[in-house]
């Protein structure tokens, strides 16, 4: 291994990036659909090995000298970005006459961006460099920092964090009951580029028995958790139905097809139990599954009474339209309604954080100039964004935390409320990216939020993945991608969280401190042995 690390300390110019593009490509391995978190501990140590051959200038300026690692560090992001990424432009195809242009933008724009925050990453390290196992708390920390930066950054884009390469299954899902993403993003690299330390010699009983404590505690801490009795149900039983459509989006967009599209969810719903099944409680469509503005259309709210029973709830994703004054056009929210059995709405909720260029164009004015449009939103001026999130009650008490579409991967977006809920709420449309990785990596992330919150998901997405998980992430039932039908069980309860919101950002903070004051004092002894 010495040898290896050796060869790509030394490499130069186009086989350097190569190898640095080639590792972050590896690592796309250790995220869904694959889940082979073992490429990471092959792709991290090269990006070690790299960062050590990364010297710039010594006589020129702190850029010069930061340059070639921060290179180092955007090949590696952009190879991770684009291989785990490439299918956004998916969602370009669907009306491809009009926005096929963009697909450049979309599948190497986005992933060239993204890069940008590894790039920091491994400047910000490089400046702690050192020979020992302080290089590896330096990469952590440095990593861990821009994780947490792009959870929120231009409103934030936090797909495939380090840290979901180290939770593939619920076994290893625990510790997000614990820490939070970012803690565990800073964790995991540690441990994967700890095996770095065997080629190097150097520090490596420490930095490679610190990685292997984590992981040991890690696994086991999911054992136990697994071990403890499962959630409670509710005192009241529910049983949800997940509707699972599979509606082609071109078909969704037709108008000609609204009316068929809205009579295949209304067969699913009114579909029989399976034998000796309960007739649900609450009924589960998908993101904008209502393909017309409902409170236009008196005869659909007559249509879905029809077919529920007087007890019977649906919930239900569509555009919701607002009066925004005189001479001004309608406001449109990306929204969910629960409809009861007479075909009354009771509740709604609106999408706090839409997805840019999607749901609404960024600088609109001047973009809009250009011939610039957003993808998803059909209606002038896109879709509005409401203000806040709160939770929806149902008939009988029961309380849901509404999360559409991506809003499910922003953890730190997921406020108090959601530990009052008795379930999350997820419904989405990932029928923009087609059958590729896009939809299993969007589920994996939704997964999590379960355990994060203590709080059982219900998930009703129009292609897949449709599933019920419970509050330690445990898939109850579900529909696999591109499987149409329902599936229906009982609501799942909660669990007690061990740290609240506020405890887990300390540790975090903590955790960083305790990485640099390594990464420092490592530093200073190799600064002190080199002179």
């Amino acid at each position: 291994m010495l040898r290896l690390a050796g060869r790509v300390m030394l490499l130069s110019g186009l086989p350097r990036v190569l190898v640095a593009f080639c590792a972050g490509l590896l690592a796309v391995l250790a995220q869904p659909p694959f889940g082979i978190f073992a490429f990471a501990f092959v792709s991290f140590p090269i990006l070690v090995w790299l960062l050590d051959g990364a010297s710039g200038n010594p006589d020129g300026g702190i850029v010069r000298r930061l340059w070639p690692a921060a290179v180092i560090g955007w090949w590696f992001g952009f190879g991770y970005f684009l291989g785990g990424l490439w299918w956004l432009g998916n969602a370009l195809l669907v009306e491809a006459d009009e926005f096929a242009w963009a697909l450049p933008l979309a599948v190497v724009g986005v992933p060239a961006f993204l890069a940008l925050f590894y790039a920091l990453a491994t400047l910000l390290a490089r400046m702690l460099w050192s020979d020992g196992v302080g290089r590896i708390a330096a990469l952590a920390l440095a990593f861990g920092l821009c994780e947490w930066l792009r959870s929120f950054i231009l409103t934030g884009f936090p797909w495939n964090a380090i840290g979901y390469a180290v939770m593939p299954m619920p076994l290893m899902m625990q510790s997000a009951s614990v820490v939070n993403l970012s803690t565990i993003s800073m964790l995991a690299v540690f441990v994967f580029s700890a095996p770095a330390l065997i080629a190097t010699g150097k520090g490596s009983r420490v930095g490679l028995t610190a990685a292997l404590v984590l992981l040991v505690a890690h696994v086991g801490f999911g054992f136990y958790r697994l071990a403890q009795p499962a959630p409670a149900a509710p005192e009241r039983p529910l049983t949800v139905r997940l509707v699972q459509p599979v509606i082609d989006q071109a078909k969704k967009l037709d108008d000609s097809a609204r009316a068929a599209v809205f009579e295949e969810h209304l067969a699913l719903t009114s579909a029989a139990p399976e034998k000796g099944g309960k007739r649900p409680d609450i009924v589960v469509w998908p993101e904008t599954s209502i393909p017309f503005i409902l409170t236009d259309n008196p005869d659909a709210l007559a249509r879905i009474a029809e077919v529920l029973d007087d007890d019977q709830v649906l919930i239900a994703g569509a555009v919701r339209a607002e009066d925004a004054g005189a001479g001004l056009p309608p406001r449109y929210y990306n929204s969910i309604y629960v409809i009861d059995g007479r075909g009354q709405i009771i509740d709604a909720a609106d999408k706090v954080h839409l997805v840019p260029f999607g749901e609404y164009l960024p600088f609109e004015d001047l973009l809009s100039s250009w011939g610039l449009s957003s993808v998803a939103a059909s209606m002038p001026g896109g879709f509005s964004a409401a203000k806040s999130r709160a939770l929806m009650t149902l008939p009988g008490g029961t309380r849901l935390y509404p999360l559409i579409c991506y809003e499910a991967i922003f953890p730190d977006e997921i406020g108090e409320d959601a530990h009052r809920a008795d379930a999350l709420l997820n419904v989405t449309n990932d029928a923009w990216f087609g059958d590729t990785p896009g939809p299993r990596q969007h589920f994996h992330q939704a997964q999590l939020r379960a355990v994060e919150t203590g709080t059982p998901l219900v998930r009703a997405a129009n292609s897949g993945i449709s599933a019920i998980v419970d509050a330690r992430g445990v898939l109850m039932v579900g529909l696999s991608y591109n499987y149409r039908g329902v599936v229906d069980t009982l609501l799942p309860g909660r669990m007690p969280r061990p740290m609240d919101d506020a405890m887990r950002s300390r540790v975090f903070w903590l955790g960083a401190l305790f990485l640099l004051l390594v990464a420092v004092f490592s530093r200073v002894g190799f600064n002190i042995r080199k002179n």
